[in-house]
Formats: structure tokens, sequence, C-alpha cells
């Protein structure tokens, strides 16, 4: 029954078309019998009026105003010659009911005015002289006026039901395309972090192997045990990297789930190891921090740590022969300030050739908390990265 009720709602003419039909019957049953005119000439000559009195039922939902109408002028043509039925008064009742629920009330109050002035002058015309009229009269206003009351009030009680079910359905259409939209979002975002944490993880680590591997392959001849010292520093370099990867994948499958025997996430603290493994390389780099970076928030650590070893891996990668790196990191308890000064080529650096990737990374996680960074070449050669990040959340007041 619920299909059968979903399909007709989504097929209105279907089920009005079958009360039209019902209707046509009965007003044609009611003119063939009255005054026992029968089936003869006056009858097929009123046969489309009464059609037209019934017929618009079917689409009355689709064009309620033209059909109510039709059904009004039809009605008008029939009490002329004197041909009336309770048939056409009952479908003026459903055209008022319907005018009510589909359109506005100004639109159903001038077609409820136009059938009562309808109904008074079949009435009128239809007194008999030896019967008290004023009496018949008052009590037939009397009842259409109950009648059309009762239709106004059903049709305005469907009316605002079908308008609150509009407004829900519209506002569940809201929010499945706000659903999807934010998912969308999401998705945009998680992709994101994976690949910026994916470069940050193997960007240095790749750099450094690569920069031994052709320092190993000069000096495998002419001076082997600085190969060696290479290939030992390729080794070391490529198990820290998978295992750091080993850790942010881990991270990734479940990021809300502590297990004892994750890999740590590095952090501020681990910035003298990283400066170390950098200087390993033979780029002279100083190191300077200012205040405790060892009890940090894991995710502004790690944003810290990341920071300075993309800064570190461009002057690897870019700085030449002779480049020289200074980093500076101050912790005033109030915000975290980065600098990281490099001497040698002004040449921007392998992220923004290729895409940005490097510089984009670094800018996204100082966004991340509310923070600031900038990038560019020194007037006095070689290239200089600067951050902000706050510890405080930012006063939104």
């Amino acid at each position: 029954m619920r299909k059968l009720s979903l399909w007709l709602q989504a097929h209105p003419v279907v089920g009005d078309g079958a009360i039209a039909a019902f209707m046509l019957l009965l007003q044609v049953a009611d003119s063939s019998t009255t005054d026992n005119r029968g089936y003869g000439l006056v009858f097929w000559l009123l046969l489309p009026v009464h059609a037209l009195v019934t017929v618009p039922i079917a689409v009355r939902r689709i064009w309620p105003i033209r059909s109510a109408y039709v059904v009004l002028l039809a009605s008008a043509l029939l009490v002329a010659v004197q041909d009336d039925s309770p048939v056409g008064a009952l479908v003026q009742c459903m055209m008022i009911y319907t005018l009510v629920a589909c359109t506005t009330r100004r639109v159903a109050a001038l077609y409820t005015v136009l059938v009562g002035a309808l109904f008074l002058a079949e009435l009128l015309t239809g007194l008999d002289a030896t019967e008290n009229p004023m009496q018949l009269v008052i009590v037939q206003v009397v009842f259409f006026t109950m009648l059309a009351g009762f239709c106004w009030a059903m049709g305005a009680f469907i009316g605002a039901r079908r308008a609150y079910l509009a407004e829900v359905e519209k506002r569940v259409r809201d929010l499945e395309i706000e659903r999807d939209q934010q998912a969308r979002i999401a998705v945009a975002e998680e992709r994101n972090r994976i690949a910026r944490e994916i470069h940050d993880v193997l960007a240095h680590s790749v750099s450094v192997m690569v920069t031994q591997a052709d320092g190993a392959s000069y000096a495998l001849r002419q001076k082997p045990e600085l190969a060696e010292q290479a290939m030992r520093t390729i080794s070391s370099t490529g198990r820290e990297a998978l295992n750091e990867l080993r850790g942010l994948l881990g991270v990734l499958r479940n990021p809300d789930e502590q297990e004892p025997d994750r890999i740590p996430q590095p952090t501020a603290g681990n910035l003298h190891d990283l400066v170390d493994r950098v200087r390993a390389l033979g780029v002279t780099t100083s190191l300077e921090l200012t205040g405790d970076f060892t009890g940090l928030p894991a995710g502004i650590g790690l944003s810290v740590y990341r920071i300075v070893q993309e800064s570190l891996t461009n002057v690897v990668k870019h700085g030449g022969i002779g480049a020289k790196a200074e980093v500076r990191a101050v912790n005033d308890g109030r915000r975290i300030e980065i600098e990281v000064v490099s001497t040698g080529k002004a040449s921007l650096p392998s992220g923004l050739a290729s895409g940005g990737n490097g510089l984009i990374g670094m800018r996204e996680r100082a966004v991340v908390y509310g923070g600031t960074l900038e990038a560019g070449p020194r007037p006095e050669g070689g290239w200089r990265v600067h951050a902000l990040l706050p510890l405080e959340p930012p006063n939104r007041d």
C-alpha cells in the first residue's frame, strides 16, 4: 500500500483522473434523470459541459487555477440552463480545497466568493413563490458557509503539511549536500596531510642518501675510507627513514590508537640530531636554541622539527660547495620563532621548482597552528626561512 501511495503521489494525474471519471459518471447519471429527460438531444448537447465540470479534476494539482475556473465557467453555464447537479457542488468544494492547499490565500478567497455568488444565483432562480424564500436562503447560505469553511480548513491543513514536508526535504537535501562537501574537504585535507608527511619523511633522507652516494662514487678509488663512511651514512639514513615511515603509516592507520611499540615521531627535542646529520654531509651548520624545546606539544614539536628539516634539506640540495646554515629558534612561552639562514647559491628550492611541495608543506604546518612562514632569497646571497608559531590559541574576541 505504501508503494502504491508513493506512486500515486508521484503521478497525481492518475489518481485525480480516476476521481474525475467517477464524478463524470455521477454527473451524467444525475443529468439523465433530471425531469425524466433521458438521453435525448438536450442531454447530448450538455454532455461536453458536464465533462468540463468534472474532467479538470484530473489536472487540479498541476494547473489548480486554470482547472478551477474552467469548472466555475462550466457550472455557471449549467446554472443558466437550469441543469444544476449536486455533483457540480461537490466538484466546487474540491476546487476550493485545492486552491487553498496549492495556491495563495488571495486566489482561494476570490474563487470562494465567486462560487458563493454562483450558489446564491442558483438558489434565487430556483425559489418557489409558495415557500418562505428568506428562511430558505438563510439556511442555504449557512450551509454553504459551513461547507466552504470546512473545505478551506482542510485545504489549509494539507497545504501547511505539504509546506512542512517540503521544507524538511529541502533541509535533508541541504544536509546531504553539506555532508558530501565536508566529506570531500576532509578527503582533500587528509590527502594533503599524507602527502606533506610523506614528503617531509622522505625528502630529507633521500637527499642525504643521494648526496652521500654521489660522494662515495668519487671517493671509491682514491679514498675508500670516505666511501665506506658514506655508505654507512646511507645505510643509517635509510633505516631512520624506514622507521619514520613505519611510524607515520601507523599514525595514519590508527590516529587515535596508542600502541606501545609504535615508533615515536621526531620533535623539536631532536633538532640536535638533525643538525649533526647535516654536518656529517659537509654542510657547516650551527644551532642556537633559546627556551625550552623538550616539553612542547607533540604537534607543534613535530612542526618545528619538519620546518627546520625541510629548510636544511634545501641547503643540502641547493647550497652548493661551501654552503653554511644557521638555525635559530626561540621559545618565549607565547610563541616559537624559527629562522634558518643559509649562504651559497640563492636558487629556488627544488620543492618550489617542482610545484612548491616543500614550501607549501612548511606554510601549511605553520598555518595549522595560526602561525606564519616566509621564505625567499637573501639580498647578499643564500636563502632565509622565517616562521612564527603561537603557543597560545588566538584570541577571537
